[in-house]
């Protein structure tokens, strides 16, 4: 059952970095949530209202708080484990519609800071977007991507200035993925489910209308595109690609029972990045006409989705963290930290770590160029921290790395 819980003028709920997996209604009093600005390091404080949620990502996304909850006044609080409430607010669709579009939200500025970063403070509107993304794909050789956002872009831009030289990379890109389709073709299959519960939800017959598949290298949705459905990965796994200067980076992958598509469905944005299939895949495809009607009669769903938003937010706030770090040898240093947080080690006294890594996926991480973390990797290595094979790296002892981070970025803000 929840508690009703008593706090004191100047007492804490909960500290930044706990372990905590309760969420909190404010009832009564006064309460203020306060964090550091990733970018700036300036405080930043808001004021939780009586009615409003708080401690809801970090509970949900089962990861250590964000941020120091402090009693202004004395005030009284609901407090609920996550199973408590996923069962009362589950079916509330204007409860979990607000929280889905608030994280969303969020979510869209993380995006937007970390882009600012990559791109070097360039603006770029959605068709010069669309048409870097093709560019990208075609420099990569990777035609039959190549060819479907051409497809796309020619689509959504029919008069555009550029339309005979896109339909010309088109040309050559669709013939060259049709020489390659045999070998497409033979590619292994998808990896079994990672998420039962998700993917039994859509096994009933109703569902079937929505069932859309996708062959290697297909395109299932454009970065920068506007954004009009979002998908369900039934089997087989989704590449996420994001074009940064003029390249293809690698983002994520999805698995079967995963969403992804959700976001420009909630505010109304262009695309944020790339999904392509990886193998073979099948999904089901949603659009917003049938969004809230699909939440409401399947509550689960929506859950769902907001626990793949929390878990979203923190993993690219987690990202953002190493792209605002200004000396370079931290900035590796912090992703090998990262690293270790996304696969921790089992036993805790053994400092060394092998991740299964390569150079190109650190510059990729930690937002450099190939040359520059080449140098800064050499170093660590000449140092005797770090080894470099062809397909993985091994740190010598992470505590090393952890106190370049946290040495360099204090004597920074100083």
């Amino acid at each position: 059952m929840p508690k009703v819980m008593q706090y004191s003028k100047g007492s804490i709920i909960y500290f930044a970095g706990d372990r905590d997996e309760r969420v909190f209604i404010l009832q009564k009093g006064c309460v203020v949530i306060s964090t550091t600005d990733i970018e700036t390091n300036l405080p930043v404080t808001e004021q939780i209202k009586t009615g409003e949620f708080f401690g809801v990502k970090s509970a949900l996304g089962h990861f250590p708080r964000e941020e120091t909850a402090t009693v202004l006044m004395d005030s009284v609080c609901l407090s609920l484990t996550v199973q408590e409430f996923e069962n009362i607010f589950s079916s509330n669709k204007a409860v979990i519609m607000k929280m889905l579009r608030v994280f969303s939200n969020q979510l869209r500025q993380i995006h937007k800071k970390t882009e600012e970063i990559l791109n070097k403070g360039q603006d770029i509107n959605q068709q010069t977007g669309m048409m870097s993304v093709a560019q990208a794909f075609y420099n990569d050789e990777s035609w039959r991507s190549c060819a479907d956002v051409c497809i796309n872009y020619l689509k959504r831009y029919p008069t555009a200035t550029n339309k005979e030289a896109v339909a010309k990379m088109y040309t050559t890109a669709n013939a060259r993925a049709q020489k390659a389709g045999l070998t497409a073709s033979m590619e292994a299959g998808a990896d079994a489910s990672s998420n039962d519960q998700a993917l039994k939800l859509f096994e009933l017959p109703a569902f079937s209308r929505f069932a859309k598949k996708y062959e290697p290298g297909q395109v299932i949705i454009t970065e920068f595109e506007p954004g009009d459905s979002f998908y369900l990965i039934q089997s087989g796994n989704v590449q996420l690609v994001k074009c940064v200067n003029g390249q293809n980076k690698n983002l994520d992958i999805l698995k079967p029972g995963e969403f992804f598509g959700e976001m420009a469905i909630l505010d109304n944005s262009p695309r944020s990045a790339t999904c392509l299939a990886e193998g073979p895949v099948q999904c089901l495809e949603f659009n917003k006409a049938n969004f809230e009607i699909l939440i409401t009669g399947n509550p689960q769903i929506a859950l769902n989705i907001l626990k793949l938003f929390c878990k979203r937010i923190y993993d690219q706030k987690r990202r953002f963290k190493i792209l605002v770090i200004q000396d370079l040898q931290a900035r590796i240093a912090d992703v090998f930290c990262m690293l270790d947080e996304m696969n921790p080690n089992s036993n805790p006294n053994d400092r060394q770590r092998r991740f299964n890594v390569t150079i190109q996926e650190v510059a990729h991480w930690a937002g450099l160029s190939l040359e520059q973390t080449r140098d800064e990797v050499n170093r660590f290595v000449s140092s005797r921290k770090l080894m470099v094979y062809d397909t993985n790296m091994v740190v010598s002892n992470i505590m090393d790395m952890k106190r370049i981070v946290d040495t360099r970025t204090m004597a920074r803000q100083q």
